[in-house]
């Protein structure tokens, strides 16, 4: 696939950084640095690299000069100055590396190693918050400015991770059949990551397969998890894998990777053609379908299969239905039906809000759900809602 101006010069930043050895956070902020001041240049900026004496030097050359304080706003500070050549000194911190030949992994190594950073200095940030608060008055000044400072660490940090997080949230994939959206909202707004992931694609047949996972803990830890598990799915999809072993194979497979990780997953196989929909479960809330007349129903198996990490995984049998057009199919992460701690009365909410929003355009439904269910809040947790809906017509290519 031919790469853009604009990826091809983050593909040679990434490229420098490795063979020099810079640290992957480093790394991550330089190319969002490069890549907010190149996506708004008339033209494309020249780049030069230089690696020497344990360093790694980056001079970008944009048509426009850029004043300090825009430089001030960028998440890797360049050297000071107001002019359009801007320069970054990074150090080496290990040997020579292999630059990552996907882009897409590349980014999620990134975000990975910033989230790292940003969980070591946090919890540095408490640990030294607690010292002070068992002084004596006179420090009372110095740990009101280390408030301060560190509600501007963490909203610098939650810029970065948006514009990260987009590497882990795909877009949905381009159906003629089928009207797809996505809602995901983090249970904390200045820490958008957590172990509520999604993946959705079209495989070599047509079909378009999705899988949501929802794995256990919180952090970097549970979104490693979250995304080991996606990625194990996918790869077994694409190599033909029938859609009721896909669980199992991919548990066996995680046991030994990662032997501590336990996920709920729900995987999804929709057919363009005769509108088939086909749903494995494993251990996750049961998905809502609202008909097309105003019927409402839970796709529950008659064996509910379990997740990744619990006992005998993936022993469930598969949910079949036909979409009929204007049917909505909605699939969700608990953190939208347990806002009240009553995973029960969250699930008739549901349905009720469902009913309620089905006529609306298929892209705002995720978002109307979330809010009405989210209108009292005793528990938060990440969510993630996804709508389907099958068109009432196909849409001339």
């Amino acid at each position: 696939m031919t790469r853009s101006p604009l990826d091809r010069l983050r593909h040679r930043l990434r490229e420098a950084c490795a063979t020099a050895g810079v640290a992957a956070d480093d790394r991550a902020k330089l190319v969002l640095a490069v890549t907010l001041l190149a996506e708004h240049a008339e033209r494309p900026p020249e780049l030069s690299t230089y690696a020497g004496n344990g360093r790694l030097a980056v001079t970008l050359r944009l048509p426009d000069p850029v004043t300090q304080d825009h430089r001030n706003t960028l998440p890797l500070l360049p050297d000071a100055g107001d002019s359009a050549t801007l320069t970054w000194h990074l150090p080496a911190v290990h040997d020579a590396a292999t630059v990552p030949v996907d882009d897409e992994q590349a980014t999620r190594e990134e975000m990975l190693a910033l989230i790292a950073r940003a969980d070591t200095v946090i919890q540095e940030q408490r640990e030294l918050k607690h010292e002070l608060a068992e002084t004596n008055s006179g420090v009372l000044a110095m740990y009101v400015e280390l408030e301060e400072r560190d509600e501007q660490l963490r909203q610098a940090h939650a810029v970065i991770f948006r514009e990260l997080e987009d590497a882990l949230r795909p877009p949905p994939p381009h159906v003629d059949a089928f009207d797809l959206a996505v809602h995901y909202a983090p249970s904390e707004p200045d820490s958008p990551t957590g172990g509520d992931l999604y993946d959705w694609f079209v495989l070599p047949d047509g079909n378009v397969h999705i899988t949501l996972v929802d794995a256990v803990g919180h952090g970097v830890t549970s979104t490693r998890h979250a995304l080991t598990v996606t990625h194990a799915i996918r790869t077994l999809a694409l190599e033909g894998h029938p859609l009721r072993d896909l669980i199992a194979r991919a548990a066996n497979t995680l046991a030994t990777v990662e032997p501590g990780l336990t996920a709920t997953v729900l995987l999804v196989r929709l057919d363009p053609v005769t509108g088939d929909v086909t749903v494995a479960n494993g251990s996750h809330p049961r998905p809502v379908l609202v008909t097309s007349t105003g019927g409402t129903e839970l796709l529950v198996p008659s064996i509910v299969g379990r997740g990744i990490g619990f006992p005998d995984p993936g022993n469930g049998s598969l949910v079949h239905r036909a979409l009929a057009a204007g049917d909505l199919l909605l699939l969700y992460t608990d953190g939208l039906t347990e806002s009240r701690k009553n995973h029960q009365e969250g699930e008739a909410r549901l349905m009720a809000a469902a009913r309620h929003h089905a006529g609306e355009p298929t892209a705002t439904i995720p978002g109307a759900l979330a809010a009405e269910m989210h209108d009292i809040i005793l528990h938060a947790d990440d969510t993630v809602v996804i709508a389907i809906r099958r068109r009432l017509t196909l849409v001339s290519p």
